[in-house]
């Protein structure tokens, strides 16, 4: 400490001896100087955060000077104490929200009274007055005294204390009529309380601040600071500046009420909100403190009933209108706080989005010029959702971004394949995912379900076609059109689809257009994808075939399959393709070709690290499964999750070993759990891992340099099994899986099947559905050539189907269909149908795969017609003329 800072220090604490012996100060005097320094401290933070009224105001430090940056309130108290202790300069002229009082009043009980019901309000005018009394009941006189300007939970209980006092709920409906219909005084409800730290010193006088020596002064300015970087911070990451836990108690008293004391008024008012909250938002610049909004979004949010009566109704469409044009900011803000402090209210709100959408999907008449896509409430309803949707996956728990790998994954890739992802279009970044750092693939388990996103109402009215061409519309930003598809998390699965489908269809012409084209100019044309394979020969066909197309064109891999079987007479309108994609699933998982390995636990299939086969092969895997979803095919694999989740672009992890390999996830699960510190010799693991390869040979391999010699610990335990689920689920496989993943790309690369699906909805797009209702199947069942669902050999098929065993079931939708497997959306999608074949005969029934048609004869007896169908799903194979 310098000479001067202690003739500074020394001339204060002289002033104080001199002050303290010339009088001892009484209690009163103490009550009088904390009432002054909490007034002073309060004007300058209505300074800072309201001005003085005075637009050519020069205090820097004033709200109303044209210099002062705004500031959120927490940084406005921090910077407030920080004025009080340096006697900065004050206005002269009062902000509109403080008193003009002498700095040695008293406190009146009046203040007391303000600070108790209704917050921190310094202003007397927003005083409830208890010297006007009822002349029968003795209670407050509410018909002339103002309603205050916010809420407070206190407040609110006292309020309704008082009404049921002199059973009168008019001061009720003013207070929330007033607060709930201005942006304002709705922001400055329910406001968190600061956490003072206990390490700062206490500022009740400015005479207290002179008594301060410089270390506490530069400690209390380091608080301060703190509490302003703080301060900063909240406003990005999502903590709120409302007491949520308090808002709710709140609502809770409130409606223990009968609502139809309130309910009107507060939904009027909320309605008045929205139009206030519609006319604000577009007109605030980007860079504006939104705190307010958020703080008002909150506050509407947590109301219990939003979703039933008139508030679902009125007031929260007229919400939702509004919040549409909410910057991403405040959108990641809401995202940020609701998967924080508001997590136990995310299905609630999920809860009365979804009830809102389906209650305009069903009451609206669409028609021909009004599509689902042009109804404001529902569309604006699925944009707030997605706000729910993205605090849902931050709620969950979340993975590394470092650990998805898309942009790895060009570097092994042939040139070929480059070329023709140059041309792809890049779907737009999702602007608010980018704010909030996180990705679909980085959630591993959201908070609530996917599936309590999907409203089904909605997916069953949307026209796919429209929405696909709004999705595809260039100008479609630009001329406010709307796709669902943009918003995928609304959609079930099987709606999605339908998007891809038209997708896939419209590239198919496309090519097949440009090949009509080239025709015209004398160049060979082929407007179709065509395979000549033999049955006995099918891998090696397909390889050959599919090798050169790729190496030559990769975009005919983009054109319409057509199989056709080498001496067979079938015609490929579906049904060939799906033999044909069976039977190379078939080959491929073969185990003669040891390209695969097989989890005994889970029956899922794996690369086997040490195949002898080529990158070609693989290639062809690659291929196969991409063309099966762009041709709409389902095929019979059982690959883990983690496959699908590295064709989106996420490296495995160790979790992934759940549905891998569940016995050593719940070895090493174990070791991870075990807190002794003779983890080492329990389990006597080192950094070098062992396994077989094809012919049963045993490698070593060390995870880490010298890893024999380097023991597990409860140090480095985490390490281990990081870097053991990464050898097996992509160091070990790397050569195999960039040849697969080589392969599904040149068929999907211009597809939006990451922007619509997740790795799970992936799976259930190739694999179909695991659900096997004969039901569903036989209730969507058609009917033609004489027959009906009374018809008795109709009535005898399905009590024979019915009995079948799952087994057979598989081998009849084989039979009828060309695939064993259930289509996404179940078996109702099928569209079966079942014709008349002739009288009574011995023929056995026969199918048009391509069409799901079963030409079945009217067999005279159900046990005749047993015998028949038992033996065409047993013994049917190829494809013959009918």
């Amino acid at each position: 400490m310098n000479s001067e800072d202690n003739s500074t220090v020394g001339e204060a604490s002289s002033k104080l001896e001199a002050s303290s012996s010339a009088k001892e100060p009484t209690n009163i005097e103490d009550d009088m100087k904390r009432a002054a320094a909490k007034k002073l401290i309060e004007r300058y933070f209505y300074q800072l955060t309201e001005g003085c009224g005075n637009p050519n105001c020069t205090n820097k430090d004033c709200a109303s000077s044209g210099e002062f940056q705004p500031m959120t309130p927490n940084a406005a108290a921090g910077r407030a104490l920080k004025l009080f202790s340096q006697e900065a300069k004050l206005c002269e002229t009062h902000p509109s929200k403080v008193a003009k009082i002498n700095l040695l009043d008293t406190p009146t009980a009046n203040d007391a009274r303000s600070e108790e019901l209704f917050g921190n309000v310094p202003s007397n005018d927003n005083v409830v007055s208890q010297s006007s009394k009822d002349s029968g009941k003795g209670g407050v006189k509410y018909n002339s005294a103002p309603v205050p300007t916010f809420l407070t939970e206190q407040a609110l209980y006292d309020i309704i204390d008082e009404c049921e006092t002199n059973e009168s709920y008019s001061p009720l409906i003013r207070s929330l009529g007033e607060i709930f219909s201005s942006i304002e005084n709705l922001s400055k409800s329910f406001p968190q309380e600061r956490v003072s730290s206990s390490s700062s010193p206490s500022i009740e006088s400015p005479d207290d601040v002179k008594c301060l020596n410089k270390e506490q002064l530069r400690l209390l300015e380091g608080e301060m600071d703190k509490d302003e970087d703080c301060s900063a911070e909240t406003s990005t990451s999502g903590v709120p500046h409302v007491d949520l836990p308090s808002v709710k108690r709140a609502y809770t008293a409130l409606f223990k009420l009968k609502t139809s004391i309130f309910e009107n008024a507060l939904v009027n008012a909320l309605v008045t909100l929205a139009g206030n909250l519609q006319m604000e938002l577009p007109t605030r610049k980007k860079n504006d403190n939104h705190y307010d909004i958020v703080n008002v979004l909150l506050i509407v949010f947590e109301i219990p009933a939003l979703g039933s009566g008139d508030f679902l109704e009125t007031a929260l469409p007229a919400i939702c209108r509004a919040s549409q044009w909410l910057p991403v900011e405040v959108q990641a803000t809401l995202a940020r706080t609701w998967a924080g402090p508001g997590r136990s209210s995310i299905r609630n709100i999920l809860e009365n989005l979804q009830q809102l959408i389906s209650l305009r999907v069903i009451v609206t008449p669409f028609h021909r010029d009004f599509f689902v896509q042009d109804e404001n409430v529902i569309t604006s309803a699925t944009k707030l959702m997605k706000i729910v949707y993205y605090a849902n996956l931050l709620a969950g728990v979340l993975e590394s971004p470092s650990l998805r790998n898309v942009d790895d994954m060009g570097d092994s890739l042939d040139e070929s394949f480059l070329a023709v992802k140059l041309n792809k279009s890049i779907a737009p970044e999702d602007a608010l995912a980018k704010v909030l750092g996180v990705h679909i693939l980085d959630c591993r388990k959201p908070h609530l379900p996917y599936s309590e996103f999907y409203n089904e109402p909605l997916s069953d009215m949307v026209e796919m076609d429209r929405d696909f061409a709004n999705f595809k519309s260039e100008l479609g930003i630009f001329s406010g059109k709307f796709s669902f598809m943009n918003y995928p998390f609304i959609l079930t699965p099987a709606t999605k689809t339908m998007g891809l489908y038209f997708d896939n269809r419209i590239r198919m012409y496309s090519e097949r257009r440009i090949s009509i084209l080239q025709a015209v100019t004398g160049q060979p044309s082929n407007p179709y994808l065509r395979l000549k394979v033999r049955r006995d020969n099918i891998i090696d066909d397909a390889l050959v075939e599919l090798e050169m197309i790729s190496m030559e064109n990769p975009n005919d891999l983009k054109k319409q399959l057509v199989v056709e079987f080498e001496g067979e007479q079938g015609i490929d309108e579906g049904g060939v393709s799906k033999e044909f994609f069976q039977l190379v699933i078939e080959e491929i998982f073969n185990p003669d070709y040891a390209m695969f390995t097989v989890q005994n636990e889970t029956q899922t299939v794996w690369f086997n690290p040490t195949s002898f086969e080529s990158t070609a092969q693989f290639t062809l895997i690659g291929i196969v499964l991409g063309l099966a979803i762009y041709n709409n095919i389902i095929l019979a694999v059982n690959f883990p999750m983690v496959l699908y989740r590295k064709l989106m672009g996420r490296q495995g992890s160790f979790e992934d070993l759940v549905d891998w390999n569940p016995v050593l996830y719940n070895s090493l699960k174990q070791m991870l759990e075990y807190t002794g510190a003779d983890l080492d010799e329990v389990f006597m693991q080192t950094f070098r891992i062992s396994y077989q390869d094809v012919f049963g040979t045993i490698i070593n391999y060390d995870l880490k340099d010298k890893g024999e010699k380097i023991p597990v610990t409860q140090e480095n335990k985490y390490e281990f099994v990081d870097l053991y689920a990464d050898f097996l689920l992509n160091k070990a496989v790397e050569k195999q899986f960039r040849a697969f993943y080589k392969g599904f790309q040149m068929v999907v690369d211009e597809s939006p099947l990451d922007q619509l699906f997740r790795p799970e909805e992936i799976e259930l797009l190739i694999c179909g559905s695991k659900n096997f209702d004969f039901d569903e199947l036989e209730n969507s069942t058609e009917y033609d050539g004489g027959y009906t669902n009374d018809s008795q050999v109709i009535k005898d098929f399905w009590s024979e189907v019915h009995a079948l065993s799952m087994e057979d079931k598989r081998k009849l939708l084989q039979f009828t269909t060309g695939s064993d497997r259930v289509p996404i959306g179940g078996l109702s999608r099928l569209k079966l149908v079942i014709a008349r074949n002739g009288p009574d005969s011995d023929r056995l029934p026969t199918a048009h795969t391509c069409f799901n048609v079963l030409l079945l004869p009217e067999y005279s007896s159900r046990e005749k017609l047993k015998d028949r169908l038992v033996k065409a799903i047993n013994y049917s194979k190829g494809f013959g003329m009918l």
